[in-house]
């Protein structure tokens, strides 16, 4: 008897669907188009921007669901970096083709163009962009959504958002500005480098801000999500976490990205891209581990503690050496300061191991892109005349204040 009961709660337990799947609290902008029978793309052709990534809130693709929908006419599909299925990696150069699954043209927008040609958007009459983000400002997607937003003013086409959540929350306003001489396709906008805000959001001010490069402004409609809250990190939606690129596995890595991907922009030190932990990892072969964690540990940063690693990558141009260095570890995401931690790393590599200084052993072209993520070669600039954390921290809040400002009439959420 006792048998009996206790295999019917383990049943239950394993098996009961109410268990396994929550509702989601949020529904991204697919799932809310869906529900009002795709009302603005009735009877319209559609082209389509998006990934992997772009799935309602149980997993279906959004290439699927417009393809299928009554009434709308999905004509093409326009490829962000990584393609529009996610099998390409960072960086390379991806040409148009057919989408095996639906037959449909793709055309590319991290090839020989990064914008939609006019030819590309002969008989679109709606441009519909449906991608997750990372709430990182050097992360190409929000530079393509812009672009497409330029082509489409000037080629009197809709543009529609369907809106997505910030994993970093929508309250998280850190790191430097751009300066317009370092703007590039990993720096677009004068915007923070974690610039708190949805795609949506910076859609009406990329627009409200005439930054579409003199195309005017387009004819934007944002299709904002149900249930977001501003200060909601990824976990807390319900929503799952599909790898936005092979190097941001899970929802979590977006917050690692930010504390150590400058440092993977100029190639002198392993941020753990490689190994099992991107983004989680500072290490070099050169690297003391128990000597930059003790640096990193006195400096008392709140809600982050570094552990002494030793590590062999297996992939990338990093195979088969053995790294040294530190595992970061977020004890408390709501007390951590992101730009303190990020700007100390690369401060503790500079003064701790000045015969291997990040910034002289890269090669020119890895200190233009450093530069260009940071939007300003200031902080590098200050990193290597040896100002402290604090000063470059100060000069950021100041330049960061005016942004702050502008970004309030556009935000769609509490």
């Amino acid at each position: 008897m006792k048998y009996n009961v206790l295999k019917s709660f383990l049943f239950i337990l394993f098996f009961s669907p109410s268990l396994f799947s929550a509702e989601p609290k949020v529904k991204p902008g697919i799932d809310v188009l869906r529900e009002h029978g795709f009302d603005i793309l009735k009877g319209k052709r559609v082209g389509l921007i998006t990934n992997p990534t772009g799935v309602t809130s149980d997993l279906q693709s959004s290439i699927d669901i417009l393809f299928n929908a009554p009434d709308v006419k999905l004509v093409a599909l326009y490829s962000p970096e990584h393609g529009i299925r996610g099998d390409l990696d960072a960086g390379k150069e991806i040409n148009g083709y057919n989408d095996p699954r639906t037959g449909l043209p793709v055309y590319s927008l991290y090839g020989k163009t990064r914008r939609p040609t006019k030819d590309m958007l002969q008989n679109i009459d709606v441009l519909v962009y449906d991608i997750q983000d990372i709430g990182v400002r050097s992360y190409t997607f929000i530079s393509t959504m812009g672009l497409a937003m330029e082509a489409a003013a000037e080629n009197k086409i809709k543009f529609v958002v369907l809106d997505r959540p910030n994993p970093l929350t929508g309250d998280r306003v850190e790191g430097s500005m751009v300066d317009l001489k370092f703007k590039s396709f990993i720096s677009a906008y004068q915007i923070p480098y974690v610039y708190g805000m949805t795609a949506g959001e910076l859609a009406k001010m990329i627009n409200g801000e005439d930054w579409l490069n003199g195309s005017g402004t387009c004819d934007l409609t944002v299709i904002p999500m149900k249930g977001w809250k501003r200060s909601m990190w990824w976990d807390e939606t319900g929503l799952t976490w599909v790898p936005t690129s092979p190097h941001i596995p899970h929802s979590f890595t977006t917050l690692f990205c930010v504390l150590t991907g400058l440092l993977g922009e100029l190639g002198t030190a392993n941020q753990g891209v490689g190994y099992t932990l991107p983004f989680e990892l500072v290490g070099a072969p050169w690297v003391d581990g128990f000597a930059l964690a003790r640096y990193l540990n006195n400096l008392n940063m709140p809600g982050v503690r570094f552990r002494q690693i030793s590590y062999i990558p297996f992939y990338k141009d990093t195979t088969g050496i053995r790294y040294k260095g530190v595992q970061i570890h977020i004890i408390d995401r709501n007390k951590l300061n992101i730009e303190q931690v990020q700007i100390a790393i690369l401060e503790a590599l500079v003064h701790l191991f000045p015969e291997n200084n990040i910034f002289d052993r890269a090669k020119p072209d890895r200190i233009n892109s450093f530069d260009k993520a940071v939007g300003t070669d200031d902080i590098r600039r200050a990193l290597q005349n040896g100002t402290s954390v604090e000063e470059i921290l100060r000069r950021m809040d100041q330049l960061r204040a005016q942004f702050l400002i502008k970004r309030e009439k556009y935000l769609l959420y509490e």
